[in-house]
């Protein structure tokens, strides 16, 4: 049975150029998406060591979203293609640790698709709700 005061812990890494500014564009055209949602802006979708995603993980973060610019659009010309290669890689070691494949999610989002970064954070959030909890990686996490 599930609390019914669960909010999901979601932490999105945003490509400077185009996620995180389509993640403004929504703010600015007052696009919902929930507040449980927390942005890491980094400089390129290539700079996220998959060691952060699991950190993410290991620090309480029930889901995991990366952004970054559309593949061919990259501001570093080529980094997208970097992290998305990594990322799969990572996909492989979350099936061996037993995280479920859902909790971790790859978008490319534009600067000017805004109403995508809202509908795909919702989106996100509705699956990690009615997956619960992340206790897969509890018995790992930093205790206070």
């Amino acid at each position: 049975m599930q609390d019914v005061n669960y909010r999901p812990k979601i932490v999105a890494f945003c490509c400077n150029w185009c996620s995180y500014a389509g993640a403004d564009l929504a703010g600015s055209s007052r696009l919902a998406y929930p507040a449980d949602v927390k942005i890491i802006r980094v400089p390129c979708s290539c700079r996220v060591n998959p060691l952060f995603i699991l950190r993410a993980f290991q620090r309480g973060a029930d889901g995991v979203i990366m952004a970054g610019c559309h593949p061919g659009d990259c501001h570093y010309t080529s980094g997208n293609y970097f992290a998305r290669r990594r990322m799969t890689l990572l996909f492989s070691m979350l099936d061996y640790l037993g995280i479920e494949r859902e909790r971790t999610r790859v978008e490319w989002i534009s600067a000017a698709e805004g109403a995508k970064f809202s509908k795909t954070m919702n989106e996100f959030a509705a699956t990690i709700a009615a997956l619960g909890e992340n206790k897969r990686l509890e018995d790992l996490r930093c205790k206070k």
